[in-house]
This record gives C-alpha cells, structure tokens and sequence, in this order.
C-alpha cells in the first residue's frame, strides 16, 4: 500500500527520525552537557585558572555558601527578574498585539522596534553610560536638571537604569512573541465578540489574554531564565555599583573566577545559576498547567 500512496512504511520512518535528531544531540552533548559537567567537576577543585589543578572538595562550595555576600547577590539578582518580568511582560504583549494588525506601517514599526535587540549589550551600555553622564550627557547638552542626575552613582537610580536599558533591549524579541501567538488566534473569536457588542478593550481581556495563555509561559520561561545571565550590560554600566547594588550572580562569578582568580567558587555560583534556572523553567511549565504543548486555540 505504501508504494501506490507514497507514504513510507512506518518501520522506515522509525528507523530514519532518530537519526535526524543526531546532530542536534551530538551539539547539544558538546555544547551544553559537557561543558556544564565540567564546571560541576571545577567546583570540586582550586584553580587559578593558569596553574594545576587541584582537587578540594567542598572547600569551594564552603567559601561560597558562608560568603555573606551570597544572600544579597541572589536578592539583586531575584529583584532584576521580578521586575524586568514585570515590566516587559505587559509592554511586550501590548506591542506585540499592535503589530498583530493588517495595516502595512506596523510592519515598518515593527522592523524599528527590532533594532535594540540586534545591538550588541555592551555597545548599549556603552551608549546609555555616555548619555547618563551627569557632566556630559543628554541633560547637560540640553540644559535639563532632571536628566543631569548621578545616575549610576546613587543605588536606586542605577538600580532603575538596569531594569530600562534591560527592557529596552528585550522588549522587541518578546513582542515578536506575542505577535506569531496573536496572529494564530481565530479571527471568528473577534468576529463572534463584535456581534455581540464587546469593544476592542473587552476583546481584549476576554479573547486575547486567555488565548495568549501558553505564549505567556514561554516568554516568560525565557525572560526569567535569561535574566540569571545578565552580565555584560551590568559589568560596563555599573560592575556591580554603586556598591553592591547591582551585583548579581553572573556578574559575582565573572569577579570571582576571571578578576580574583577564584575559579572553584565561580564554578560553584555558576552550578548554583544553573539549578535555580532549571528550578524557575520548570516551575513556570508546572503553572501552564499538565498539558503545557497544548494549542492555545482550545477556546475556538
């Protein structure tokens, strides 16, 4: 039957499909288990990145979790997340439901709204550090005081600095997001909901948002998840300042293992980046609920 239908029997397509799937497993061994067995295995170790290396066992591990730094580098580190999440999270779905529309200047926007994220992020840092000086900036240049504050240099501002120039940068990657998942919604839902009356705001609500459900937790799996590896537009903003007021993990490990030479505990923050990354991945997967590869068109 197979030879009059053109379909190939099963037992090939069985056969043939692990296969396929080889060299995306051989990279992903290479790239990704390897490596991350391999920082586990350092942090059982003193290294100074140069000389021998010598097995610690958990003195790495001591050093760290007594460090008293520690606590405060993971509340920073919590706070970014939280509130980049918060930020980006609505903005993006609101944008990515502008872009969602017909009209032929949304795909022009939509292409501007892109740029940010093909920058580099220490070319952003670079240029928001420029802008922020409070001698030479933008409010200097344009006589305004309100923009010639010490921006990086008081633990709030700077604090607020990272979170802007953070959601400036990743706002157009999630709104992209939104806007496939938005263009995948029934366009009879809206249809339905007009004949009865509702405006674009209760559409809105009652259509959009449930039916964004799903795409939710995937920008934000990613929005959180890549908030743990913030560190080179922290670094030239701010490393870490004033203070410790920025200092999150990433950046702890960075001055740690390549500025003091510490490569055993930088690997045992890095391992500790890992797990709490998996543990937030998999979390938000639980709250999207058992069946989380189902289609977000369940409400047609």
């Amino acid at each position: 039957m197979s030879a009059f239908t053109g379909h190939p029997p099963r037992r090939a397509s069985r056969t043939v499909l692990p296969w396929l799937a080889a060299p995306a497993l051989v990279l992903f061994v290479g790239f990704a288990v390897v490596p991350l067995v391999g920082v586990f295995a350092l942090s059982f170790t003193t290294w100074d990145g140069i000389g021998a290396i010598h097995p610690s066992g958990l003195t790495s591990w001591r050093t760290v979790l007594t460090d008293p730094g520690l606590p405060h580098a993971l509340w920073v580190t919590f706070l970014v997340m939280a509130v980049s999440w918060a930020v980006q999270t609505p903005l993006s779905i609101l944008l990515g439901t502008f872009l969602a529309g017909r009209q032929r200047y949304r795909a022009v926007l939509g292409v501007v709204y892109f740029i940010p994220l093909m920058l580099s992020s220490a070319a952003i840092a670079i240029a928001y550090k420029a802008l922020l000086d409070p001698n030479f900036g933008l409010g200097a240049g344009l006589k305004i005081h309100a923009l010639s504050q010490d921006w990086l240099g008081r633990p709030g501002l700077a604090f607020g600095v990272v979170i802007f120039v953070v959601s400036w940068q990743f706002i157009p990657f999630h709104s992209l997001i939104y806007q496939g998942g938005v263009q995948q919604i029934p366009k009879s839902l809206y249809e339905a909901a007009q004949l009865d009356g509702a405006g674009r705001i209760r559409q809105f609500f009652s259509i959009t948002l449930p039916q964004l459900k799903y795409t939710v937790i995937t920008s934000s799996t990613l929005m959180v998840v890549g908030s743990l590896t913030f560190f080179d537009l922290i670094f030239v903003l701010t490393e870490g300042g004033p203070g410790d007021a920025t200092r999150v993990l990433a950046l702890d490990m960075y001055k740690r293992g390549f500025q003091a030479s510490l490569m055993g505990p930088a690997s045992v923050i890095a391992v500790i980046l890992v797990l709490v990354g998996l543990a937030l991945a998999l979390l938000l997967r639980r709250l999207g609920g058992r069946d989380a590869g189902a289609s977000q068109l369940e409400g047609a």
